[in-house]
């Protein structure tokens, strides 16, 4: 299927990803005591564009990280980033000059790099360390993704049996008897019943160009949007799933028509609007027939 059209990078792409989340965090505010991002003004959830694409470099990482061109830069292996740039410098027998390093040396090592790290070639990276191997800007691009109606973050209390310290554990004896010997410990779990959460990204084939992101990478990166979900389950996060993945394939590399004006033919709304939504069957999308979208363009939904 790498010869479909919404998989060829030549061609400008844009895109609508449709999310939900169900008794679960799905991006908490470290600023905030972890609780669900929100928007103050309008309550509506957000998830950030680093946090998707977190979930596709672990897809990757976890589907063709053994393979020699789909290595993962972003980890969170404890690998430090210089460690990695200096492997492009061992590759091609140079040496790290730090500020004084030639820009053809440069020009080198970020041509390795793109080669040889996925989310590189597909996210771009700044690699302007002390082991210089440049800038790259990555074609595959994400916004935060918002909630379709407001959501209200419940901050839960929770139990445990299991005691974390040991004086908390033992026995005293007093004048009033035996004290101490805690059982239960109280915590927090931060949820959002439920949010349904809508996000955009483009694929810039100008960039792709630069750095190399192929056919087989633009297959991939669909791919981790649709599954990547089912690899990144934890109890914090509740049911997360893709509900739509809608891919508007221009044919030519400058496009045919303005994002923004694609991105409102893809309407969700919520059915009841007295009802609070608890499911994805509370809500509709409705897409633009074909007749209606601008010439050149190709709308595929991936995800039906």
């Amino acid at each position: 299927m790498e010869t479909a059209i919404y998989n060829d990078p030549s061609r400008r792409q844009d895109f609508v990803l449709i999310f939900e989340v169900a008794d679960g965090n799905p991006n908490g505010d470290p600023d905030a005591g972890n609780l669900p991002r929100v928007d103050p003004e309008t309550m509506q959830g957000l998830v950030t564009d680093v946090c998707l694409k977190r979930k596709v470099r672990d897809y990757v990482d976890a589907t063709r990280g053994d393979e020699a061109n789909f290595k993962i830069y972003v980890q969170n292996k404890g690998i430090a980033l210089n460690t990695l740039n200096r492997r492009a410098y061992e590759a091609e027998n140079l040496t790290p000059k730090g500020p004084k390093q030639k820009r053809s040396e440069v020009e080198k090592t970020r041509t390795w790099m793109c080669r040889n790290f996925y989310d590189i070639r597909t996210f771009g990276a700044v690699m302007t360390t002390e082991v210089n191997c440049g800038q790259v800007r990555g074609p595959a691009q994400l916004t935060f993704a918002r909630s379709v109606d407001p959501i209200v973050p419940l901050d839960l209390s929770i139990t445990r049996v299991a005691i974390t310290r040991e004086q908390d554990v033992e026995l005293v004896e007093t004048e009033k008897g035996t004290e101490g010997g805690k059982v239960t410990e109280m915590g927090r779990k931060a949820l959002v019943p439920y949010g349904l959460y809508v996000g955009y990204g483009f694929v810039n084939p100008h960039f792709a160009e630069q750095t190399g992101f192929s056919a087989e990478d633009l297959a991939l990166f669909w791919q981790a949007l649709l599954s990547m979900w089912d690899l990144d389950r934890s109890a914090s996060r509740g049911r997360m799933a893709c509900r739509g993945l809608y891919v508007f394939t221009h044919d030519s590399k400058m496009g045919k028509a303005p994002a923004h004006k694609l991105f409102d033919l893809v309407q969700v709304r919520r059915k009841d609007k007295e009802t609070p939504p608890r499911s994805f069957g509370d809500y509709e999308v409705s897409l633009p027939l074909t007749e209606n979208l601008p010439p050149g363009v190709t709308l595929t939904d991936l995800e039906g």
